[in-house]
């Protein structure tokens, strides 16, 4: 599930916002949450082992240097080399930014193999409660779709509710690259859903490839499913401050460096995931061409120009989206500033017609997946403004010009 799957009323919301000021202000004046300190996941687990691992009789390269530093690591290796340490530090490697695609996705596989062989153990643990035994059956038939052929997977973590990203075309071979990003309630469970598919986030990107690849035939497309941050749950205190956001923004902008090639990017953000994309915006790469918001609860900012990016800033609502009537401020903290479709933000409207409610935006058939597949394609001057005018394509006359199949 993606961003607030069902409309609240306005007085919990704003209910929310008030015990979250209430929670900021004890915050500021001395007061500590308590945190549950877990043990080592398996992930850090992994990490750790690479650390201390060696090749050639020397140490594998520090998991954190950069994208480039360790893509040259991984390039002087021969292909037996790198499948053993795919094998060895599955986590490591499929979680690795600078790492290859295709050596991610065969080190993911390996890693959700072990995560299901888990999971089935836990089915039949009798320590567990019915409760607990169902979610890990739930768990370990999701790993085995996610396993199923031909999937790629670029990103996994078990850990918790699970982080995951997948990726549609080749990441490689790519001459422009989307990456959706999803907003509240998204984890390993909500990442694909079989009733209303283009609610979760798979099927977002599912549905844009398939939309970019009628929009313009001839352009080689590459889609990112990237649901690789720990995303709020519900529509509770999470939900209306950017502490998810701001660890979300270090890891979109991580992924974003790493991408390969040169190829422009385009991120589509929905709900809460557009206030990742707003926090991030001002460190994303210059490669970042368009940043477009869907369903948005605000950016963090109160204008497009203070987020501080080159990419062009896209904006779409829906008339029948309730978020709409969500408060558009910041107080202490809480709420995500202007709202994104006003022109006094000045982000580009878009038309987003025949998007049903919150979470329709990727639908096919609706003029805001329409205008996504057209974005991502560069085909700018194809989009549909919102309201029948046209000035969210002024000063783009210079752009591609790829049309609608």
């Amino acid at each position: 599930m993606t961003s607030f799957e069902t409309s609240p009323q306005l007085n919990v919301w704003r209910a929310l916002l008030a015990l979250g000021v209430v929670f900021v202000m004890l915050a500021t004046t001395g007061w500590t949450a308590l945190r549950t300190h877990r043990g080592t996941t398996a992930l850090q687990a992994s990490v750790t082992k690479w650390e201390h691992g060696r090749i050639h009789g020397h140490h594998l390269p520090d998991p954190d240097a950069s994208p480039a530093r360790l893509a040259r690591f991984f390039a002087s290796l021969t292909e037996q080399e790198r499948d053993r340490l795919a094998h060895r530090y599955p986590l490591a490697v499929g979680n690795m930014n600078g790492a290859p695609a295709e050596l991610r996705y065969h080190a993911n596989r390996i890693a959700m193999k072990q995560a299901r062989k888990v999971e089935k153990k836990r089915m039949h643990d009798s320590r567990l409660s019915p409760a607990g035994q169902q979610q890990a059956g739930r768990r370990m038939h999701r790993y085995e779709s996610l396993m199923t052929e031909g999937r790629q997977i670029l990103a996994f973590d078990p850990e918790g509710t699970g982080r995951i990203a997948e990726v549609f075309g080749n990441l490689d071979t790519a001459e422009r690259i989307s990456v959706v990003v999803p907003g509240v309630d998204t984890d390993l469970l909500t990442f694909q859903k079989t009733n209303r598919k283009y609610s979760a986030t798979a099927g977002m990107a599912e549905a844009l490839y398939s939309a970019e690849r009628t929009a313009s035939p001839t352009t080689r497309t590459a889609v990112i499913a990237w649901a690789d941050y720990t995303a709020p749950n519900g529509l509770g205190v999470d939900a209306a401050t950017a502490m998810r956001a701001e660890d979300g923004a270090v890891r979109l902008n991580a992924l974003l460096r790493a991408l390969p090639g040169i190829a422009p990017v385009s991120t589509f953000c929905h709900s809460y995931g557009s206030v990742v994309c707003g926090v991030a915006a001002h460190a994303m790469p210059d490669r970042v061409a368009d940043i477009a918001v869907a369903a948005s609860p605000g950016m963090r900012v109160s204008n497009a120009a203070h987020l501080d990016t080159s990419a062009r800033v896209w904006a779409m609502r829906d008339a029948t989206d309730w978020v709409q009537d969500v408060p558009y401020m910041e107080v202490g903290g809480l709420g995500h500033g202007a709202d994104p479709v006003s022109s006094a933000f000045g982000a580009r409207v878009l038309s987003a017609r025949d998007a049903q409610g919150h979470s329709g935006y990727f639908e096919p058939g609706t003029d805001s997946l329409r205008n996504f597949a057209d974005i991502g394609v560069g085909a700018y001057r194809a989009v549909t403004c919102a309201r029948d005018v046209e000035v969210c394509r002024e000063g783009l006359s210079g752009t591609a010009t790829a049309g609608r199949a």
